[in-house]
């Protein structure tokens, strides 16, 4: 009997694109950049503000936990944590036994909840997974690896970046089996209103699909009023069963604890259950000694209002140098500028500016794909104004310089 050669990897592994951070090195290789200034990134959007010293505590007050093995379900106070937060935030109650579930993070979770969700040999053919364009590149590649096809709505500038769902195709819609909403979005700091969740629910509610939600940056907001999430809208709308609904959150933006991989999934139980038997065979238990610090993390507000402020400071500062020079505004939310840069072209732009003034920044189209001809992200290019205020106005000063200086 003949065996088949099974050795190699998923063929699904060859749809992956490249990470925007490895298509910006190949785009910086063997550019000098200009020895007259010192380095500036804004390119990568990690969390640079300092981690608040009782969570720092609380982790090395709790090593003794690496001496078991965690649950993959979470603490109970870990859980009832973060179903207080979501009733202190948004006015939601939830149970935190059914409809709460910590996870590493949001991005790990992202990726293992739709591998969950998506059933590429099911009723609906050809499965899709809806998301934002510009996204975050987790959304398709966990599309492509649980088999499912990625299909790209694109931003509109005219609407404040927000997405026009009225321009998905009724064959779209059938086979859609999951739809992933970034809001506050990421790059563009877009945040939906209630009549956006209006549509999405109906459609959902018509065609069957799940609504993933990557809230992580909603507590970074530049409006008196803090940004809507999907549990609440789903309340405000009268759906508190949350059907077909998971909100992604996480404290690494939020807390300034990127390392940590602290998060939780919050929503429907009918879907909570099922992941969690994913997640129990997925091997993805938090550690005992990072639960005990996200427990003092969500059940603290101070260091997150301390942390608002901090970046509403560094924004009012840094938006007006920029305004003079690139076609930008200060966002609803979260700690990008989305900018539109002179010439239209994001990767000239990114490599000219590191050349001459040793400052790095994301070119647009590398967050984006293109759809009947048209990158969205084409001609931006989006900063990251994670550093503290005097790095990133520096920065502001060298960008406004190089434009005024080449264009």
């Amino acid at each position: 009997m003949e065996f088949k050669d099974n050795t190699g990897m998923n063929p699904l592994l060859e749809k992956l694109q490249p990470y925007p951070f490895e298509r910006l090195k190949q785009l910086f290789s063997g550019i000098p950049a200009n020895p007259k200034y010192s380095p500036i990134s804004l390119g990568i959007g990690e969390p640079k503000h300092a981690t608040p010293p009782f969570i720092l505590e609380t982790l090395s007050q709790n090593f003794k936990a690496l001496s078991a093995y965690p649950p993959t379900i979470g603490d109970p106070a870990l859980r009832q944590a973060c179903a207080n937060w979501v009733q202190r935030r948004y006015g939601v109650k939830l149970d935190p036994t059914t409809q709460i579930l910590p996870t590493n993070g949001s991005r790990e979770a992202l990726f293992s909840f739709t591998q969950a969700v998506i059933n590429p040999q099911g009723s609906t053919a050809n499965a899709r997974v809806i998301c934002p364009n510009p996204f975050y590149q987790i959304y398709e590649g966990a599309a492509l690896l649980a088999g499912a096809q990625p299909y790209y709505v694109p931003s509109d500038p005219a609407r404040n970046f927000g997405l026009n769902w009225e321009l998905v195709p009724e064959d779209i819609w059938r086979s859609t089996q999951l739809v992933i909403v970034c809001s506050p979005g990421n790059p563009t700091g877009a945040v939906m209103d209630l009549e956006e969740w209006r549509k999405l629910f109906k459609l959902s509610e018509k065609y069957g699909f799940v609504i993933a939600s990557d809230e992580c940056y909603s507590e970074i907001y530049f409006r008196d009023e803090a940004p809507l999430g999907g549990l609440e809208a789903a309340q405000k709308l009268g759906l508190r069963d949350f059907k077909n609904l998971i909100a992604f959150t996480s404290l690494s933006k939020r807390s300034n604890v990127p390392g940590m991989r602290s998060g939780f999934v919050a929503g429907d139980a009918e879907l909570i259950k099922p992941y969690l038997l994913y997640r129990t065979y997925h091997g993805s238990a938090m550690s005992g000694m990072v639960q005990a610090a996200s427990v003092v993390a969500w059940n603290d507000e101070e260091h997150v209002t301390l942390n608002r402020n901090m970046y509403r400071e560094k924004f009012a500062a840094v938006t007006p140098v920029l305004e003079s020079c690139l076609d930008v505004r200060l966002p609803d939310a979260a700690f990008y500028l989305w900018a539109g840069v002179p010439g239209g072209d994001d990767e000239s732009f990114a490599k000219e500016l590191l050349t001459q003034y040793n400052v790095t920044v994301l070119p647009g189209s590398y967050l984006a794909r293109e759809v009947a001809g048209k990158n969205p992200g084409e001609g931006r290019i989006r900063m990251a104004l994670v550093a503290e205020t005097k790095e990133c106005l520096e920065a502001a000063t060298r960008i406004k310089e190089f434009v005024n200086k080449n264009f």
